[in-house]
């Protein structure tokens, strides 16, 4: 089968929110605290605390553990401007 890159179309960005952003409102969302979350993710508090406030590169990992706490796919923490819908729902 071959592909042909006129079957896509770029992604388009629905809004500006930040991975940090995200994971803050997925936080207070679900009624958790930073301790909370952390004991959830096995991310300390003070990693959790400088994700939110963007002073901390997410990574894979990091986004992996996180989505695993919260029940939601990687990339809406990883890319959460393409889905801000989905992150609404996941709460």
């Amino acid at each position: 089968m071959k592909i042909n890159n006129r079957d896509f179309v770029p992604a388009r960005r629905h809004v500006h929110v930040t991975s940090g952003e995200t994971i803050r409102i997925l936080r207070e969302k679900k009624g958790w605290t930073q301790n909370e979350l952390a004991r959830r993710s096995a991310i300390s508090a003070t990693n959790l605390s400088m994700l939110e406030n963007d002073r901390l590169d997410i990574g894979k990992r990091r986004a992996l553990a996180l989505a695993k706490a919260f029940g939601v796919h990687p990339a809406i923490i990883m890319f959460p401007e393409y889905e801000p819908r989905t992150i609404a729902k996941a709460a």
